[in-house]
């Protein structure tokens, strides 16, 4: 696959910076308060990397989740949305795994300094699932006691999370490990099926492909159930839930969506507009 550089004026500025957020601890946490405010856990980072501060802005917001798009490229795990737009700097190790073990280790083993919740990093596969898990997996192996793990049947919490998202075939070889860095993230299929948490601890799916609201007007009450149904079923799992393809223009409907959703007790906010959602969700003082 020819490697091009990003043409957009955005992400050009984010290559730049992908060779300066791997540094050492002290400038890894630039601009973190050192008693700031608690972490938001329900907001996640759609394509976070598109941001200027690939990861940074995303923590400057204190949000709890956000997402990588991968391809796997000579070996090389790059991070993208497009195949057009991959660039050899712009690694899965400059601008996430570095970055995020220096702040751990600075912060004496968590993302936030004084918050042990695990900071979750969605990674969606975008070339062929397994052999991209496999290279993946190499490469998770290389950060001891940064990740949860899964280990002959048990789960040891680390300071970020890993789940596995984007082609299906990353599944089978995951399913095949007794010992992994990573998780899978699972569908509305897999609610209710013999997968236990300690493998798919996350629900995701396209919001519209499964309702027909999206803000504007009284949220249909059979709807609602189902919302509600989806979300109490995860949750009797040990399961958390995310929606895809929520309204994301700022504005009465997103409010309202977004209202929805934290009533329904769903786990993740789904934005590409960090300070947007941050605003939201400090309002209602919920995290």
């Amino acid at each position: 696959m020819a490697l091009t550089t990003r043409r957009r004026a955005l992400t050009t500025l984010g290559a730049a910076l992908a060779g300066t957020v791997a540094l050492p601890a002290g400038q890894a946490l630039a601009g973190e308060r050192r008693h700031g405010p608690r972490p938001l856990w329900r907001a996640h980072a759609h394509n976070d990397y598109e941001h200027p501060r690939p990861l940074l802005d995303a923590l400057d917001h204190r949000f709890g989740s956000l997402e990588a798009d991968i391809y796997l490229v000579g070996g090389q795990l790059l991070v993208a949305h497009d195949p057009e737009d991959l660039a050899p700097t712009r690694t899965l190790e400059s601008l996430y795994l570095d970055p995020l073990a220096a702040r751990v280790r600075a912060n004496h083993g968590s993302v936030y300094r004084g918050h042990r919740g695990p900071l979750q990093l969605l990674v969606d596969i975008k070339t062929e699932g397994a052999s991209t898990y496999l290279e993946l997996d190499r490469h998770l192996r290389r950060y001891k006691h940064l990740f949860t793990t899964y280990a002959h049947g048990r789960v040891f919490p680390g300071a970020v999370t890993a789940v596995i998202s984007g082609d299906r075939a990353a599944r089978t070889p995951m399913e095949a490990q007794s010992v992994r860095r990573a998780f899978y993230d699972g569908r509305l299929a897999d609610l209710g099926s013999s997968a236990p948490a300690s493998f798919v601890p996350l629900i995701s799916d396209n919001w519209t492909l499964n309702f027909t609201w999206l803000g504007v007007g009284a949220f249909p009450d059979a709807e609602r159930r189902k919302l509600r149904g989806i979300v109490r079923a995860a949750h009797s799992r040990g399961q958390k839930v995310r929606f895809w393809a929520t309204p994301d223009v700022a504005g009465p409907a997103r409010d309202a969506l977004w209202a929805e959703l934290l009533a329904a007790d769903i786990d993740f906010l789904n934005t590409d507009d960090l300070a947007g959602l941050e605003a939201f969700l400090d309002a209602r003082r919920t995290a």
